[in-house]
């Protein structure tokens, strides 16, 4: 390289990786019931986590057949950590969840009337990551948070308590417009943030960016309706 020459120093791109809350297992047919229970999780499936009451069981469970499901409560749905697919209510799970989030819509709508689209947090994080020093974490977290609609969101939260609250981790879902945010919400009550296949492969988005969030849910929701419907299914919050 000739002495004169000059390279300009970039940082290069960084993806911040997603949040993976809830993982959904698809437990192989030769595992015992015994070897699901939540501390041997991490040595079945390398999960650290816990059982999650997140499916429903569906409504005409036979009382003989309580004892294939994982953690069932009592109630209207029944809540449970998973089961075979044919004891969970999954139609049921979509269809609940895609109107919860036409609620949560509307509100969102109301909230930040007025205000323009923000950009959503892995941006600032991206940013950060890329570059520290010149972009320090507390830097990111004012820059994201200081945009009116965030502020409006935060205020809106502020004054509202439980399922009403809007959460900025789906800004960006809500920003996509209604039928978008109903369509997330009812995949993602299914398939939730990552998944692992019977045979052990593991799916998960590569981000936190919508478009990340979006690939994943069509890989985890087309094997998911293609399972036979005696794969056990089980929930793992994390």
């Amino acid at each position: 390289m000739p002495k004169n020459s000059t390279q300009k120093a970039t940082s290069p791109a960084v993806t911040p990786t997603a949040t993976i809350r809830t993982m959904i297992v698809c437990v192989p047919g030769d595992l015992p019931r015994e070897s699901l229970t939540a501390h041997q999780l991490d040595r079945n499936f390398g999960v650290q986590g816990t059982l999650s009451p997140r499916f429903w069981a569906s409504p005409a469970l036979h009382l003989w057949q309580r004892s294939q499901m994982f953690g069932l409560r009592k109630g209207r749905p029944a809540y449970c950590a998973g089961g075979p697919a044919r004891l969970l209510d999954l139609t049921g799970m979509r269809h609940a969840a895609g109107v919860g989030a036409g609620i949560r819509h509307q509100l969102f709508s109301r909230a930040v009337h007025g205000t323009r689209n923000a950009n959503p947090w892995h941006v600032y994080e991206a940013r950060h990551l890329a570059d520290p020093q010149q972009y320090p974490w507390d830097t990111a977290v004012a820059d994201f948070t200081h945009q009116p609609r965030v502020n409006a969101i935060r205020m809106h939260n502020a004054a509202t308590y439980g399922a009403g609250q809007i959460r900025l981790s789906e800004l960006e879902m809500y920003q996509a417009g209604c039928m978008a945010y109903q369509h997330h919400s009812a995949l993602t009550a299914l398939a939730g943030d990552a998944l692992i296949t019977a045979e052990g492969a593991k799916l998960a988005p590569a981000s936190d960016a919508m478009a990340d969030r979006v690939t994943y849910l069509e890989q985890a929701n087309r094997l998911l309706a293609a399972i036979d419907p005696d794969q056990r299914l089980l929930a793992v919050a994390l």
